[in-house]
Formats: C-alpha cells, sequence, structure tokens
C-alpha cells in the first residue's frame, strides 16, 4: 500500500518540535501547516468549577514528498 498524500503528526508530551519535524521527515512528509490548540481542565474551587488552561496541543500536516 502506498502512504498517504497528506498526514498529521502531533507533537508528543516528552518531544521537541524539532524531533517530531525529525520524525516526518525521517517518513518523508514536509510540514506545509502548524495548528495549535489549547488544553483545559476543570478545576474545583470554592465550591464552583473554573476552567483553567493546562497545556498546548501542537499538529503539524505534512504533504507527500
Amino acid at each position: 500500500m502506498s502512504k498517504p498524500k497528506k498526514q498529521k503528526f502531533e507533537v508528543k508530551q516528552n518531544e521537541t518540535i524539532d524531533q517530531c519535524l525529525d520524525r516526518m521527515k525521517a517518513e518523508g512528509y514536509l510540514p506545509v501547516r502548524r495548528m495549535e490548540e489549547p488544553v483545559f481542565q476543570e478545576v474545583t474551587r470554592n465550591g464552583g468549577i473554573d476552567v483553567e488552561p493546562c497545556g498546548r496541543k501542537i499538529v503539524f500536516e505534512g504533504i507527500l514528498q
């Protein structure tokens, strides 16, 4: 089977952006788009629920070279 023309690569928890880009390159993909989303968590304070940012999720979209 052939590789898909487009693929998404997520930066893993203990991985740097450079390591993710190297992984993309090793698989034969060229980054064309970077998407970044905040990650939230619910925290209970004073009897109420607050939503706080606790990180971010970075995803690169790559095309086959």
